[in-house]
């Protein structure tokens, strides 16, 4: 509730409270600083918030464009249409079923931010009371300001499992595990060569050190010892 508040028209103030009327006279005496109130409040704030706006023009009408998806933790567990990456945060997401919006058993997350200030959401779709025949009956919808709604038809080829039935998940998997394989292939191979490497050259070592040790009485054989003269002149 308002303490006190300015009258455009008549330049005066009103006290819709008791403690605010002795304001009041002081404030309606000064006629000038009244005057100066309504240029204000009429022309520059708003020459001033046009400026903040057009400022912030790229932030407040940026939209990105969520990527959404379907996933099942188990066979057993909620189908949950998940959105991702988007702005601002204002998203509408529900299901639906024969085109008219489902409630029963449909569970909606809360609005998370991301790390790269975009957003995340999540409404969940309990299937234990669905069956299979008529999960085309359903779809999930997205929809955001400033960009064509989002329809995710409930098809098991596009749901994404850590269970299977899924190309996604698995096909990640895979190629995980043929990475890892691979590093350690190649981890033994230049194991094996560097050990090679230093085998060879230890050996070499241990030939040149044969060698130099070998009986010097091979290498440099003793002069022959000259026959002694012990003729007399």
């Amino acid at each position: 509730e308002d303490f006190i508040s300015f009258d455009l028209e008549t330049l005066t103030w009103i006290a819709p409270k008791p403690q605010a009327y002795s304001t009041k006279l002081r404030w309606d005496q000064n006629r000038a600083r009244n005057e100066y109130m309504k240029n204000y409040i009429t022309k520059e704030c708003v020459d001033w918030l046009k400026k903040y706006l057009d400022y912030g023009k790229s932030t407040l009408q940026r939209t990105e464009r969520p990527l959404v998806s379907l996933l099942q933790r188990s066979p057993s567990s909620p189908v949950v249409c998940h959105a991702t990456g988007f702005y601002p945060n204002r998203l509408v997401m529900f299901w639906k079923r024969d085109d008219q919006q489902f409630h029963e058993h449909v569970d909606h997350g809360e609005v998370l931010p991301n790390h790269d200030g975009t957003f995340q959401v999540s409404v969940g779709l309990n299937l234990t009371s669905v069956p299979p025949e008529d999960w085309p009956r359903y779809e999930c919808v997205v929809q955001l300001k400033g960009i064509e709604d989002i329809l995710v038809p409930l098809d098991p080829a596009l749901i994404r499992t850590n269970w299977g039935g899924d190309g996604g998940v698995q096909s990640n998997i895979i190629i995980g595990s043929v990475v890892l394989l691979l590093a350690a292939a190649v981890g033994v191979f230049v194991g094996v060569f560097v050990f090679k490497r230093r085998n060879d050259s230890a050996k070499q070592r241990l030939a040149g050190s044969d060698t130099s040790s070998a009986d010097p009485g091979e290498q440099n054989p003793a002069p022959e010892a000259q026959p002694l003269n012990t003729e007399v002149n």
